[in-house]
């Protein structure tokens, strides 16, 4: 049993199709990104998911329950992050957690939950003072009760600084790591690089692509940039290391060498950097970031179906 099953999920709001014949998979324990720009249709996706909007067509299960007919159990064992979240300003922090505990009849420490998002020392403050980074933490912490089966969270860094951002992402690990599924959708990809198992990248209401971050690199071929510092510049090395195929640029700024390249002409680099007369002192290798990844996946001229 998966933790997530889409299949052929279309969603239609008259004659917008926000999700085009959809299908997808998130295995149980897995962490899943979802990616896409603004409007992709990821937060439709989690809305199905979740019974607020029924399909057009296809079907969508949740933990084994169908998401139409079972929507209820599949509530009771599902923590959620929103986008466009509200909080009652009049409640407190603690309120605010009492209150999600007892909606799934579960038996947390509110304090200890506030405790681990950071907002400890605010727990009998009126959630109408939070700043939005607090508020994001406090809905996150109403997310975790109960120990839910698969966390669902939209957009779960924004209003969180860095460092909140980075908290973020050791709770959705340590709940991977206590075994439960997590489905985030984002559009900050800098956020999901380091941490999912797979990422999807939808455009435009489809799964445009699917794999590990280094499956996207193989699948899309994209460049790496490999740094070579040397003892010296040789007169004509950037002419030379153009001419070399799977080189698409070169850049020299005091004795580093900047080359973009396919991985399989790195050895030819460095070895024309040597018989040109260069002594290799050092080097290093950046591969292609998610935004490389994401956006020769969402652009108009290129268009990939992994």
């Amino acid at each position: 049993m998966a933790a997530i099953e889409l299949q052929g999920v279309t969603k239609r709001f008259g004659e917008v199709t926000a999700l085009n014949d959809l299908d997808l998979t998130v295995e149980n324990g897995e962490i899943y990104g979802f990616l896409g720009p603004n409007g992709a249709g990821k937060s439709t996706t989690i809305n199905v998911l979740l019974d607020f909007v029924r399909p057009t067509a296809g079907s969508a299960r949740v933990l084994g329950y169908d998401a139409r007919e079972e929507s209820t159990q599949i509530r009771q064992r599902v923590g959620v992050l929103p986008d466009g979240y509200h909080v009652y300003d009049r409640l407190t922090g603690r309120q605010h957690l009492q209150f999600a505990i007892d909606s799934k009849n579960a038996d947390d420490d509110p304090d200890e939950l506030l405790s681990r998002v950071g907002i400890a020392d605010a727990a009998d403050r009126k959630a109408g003072g939070y700043s939005k980074g607090m508020a994001q933490r406090l809905v996150l912490g109403m997310a975790l009760v109960g120990e839910p089966d698969l966390l669902i969270l939209d957009e779960p860094s924004t209003g969180l600084d860095p460092a909140g951002a980075r908290e973020m992402r050791e709770i959705i690990r340590e709940e991977c790591n206590r075994g439960a599924s997590v489905f985030f959708s984002s559009h900050i990809l800098g956020q999901v690089d380091s941490i999912c198992d797979r990422v999807g990248i939808l455009r435009e209401g489809k799964l445009v692509a699917e794999d590990t971050i280094n499956g996207l690199r193989d699948a899309i071929g994209t460049q790496s940039t490999l740094v070579v510092h040397v003892d010296r510049i040789p007169d004509d090395i950037e002419q030379r290391l153009r001419a070399l195929s799977g080189v698409s640029g070169v850049m020299v700024d005091g004795t580093a060498i900047t080359v973009e390249s396919s991985d399989d002409s790195k050895s030819a680099v460095l070895s024309t950097i040597e018989e040109s007369g260069a002594t290799v002192e050092d080097f290093a290798t950046e591969d292609a970031s998610l935004e490389d990844l994401f956006m020769a996946y969402t652009n108009d001229e290129q268009r990939v179906v992994a």
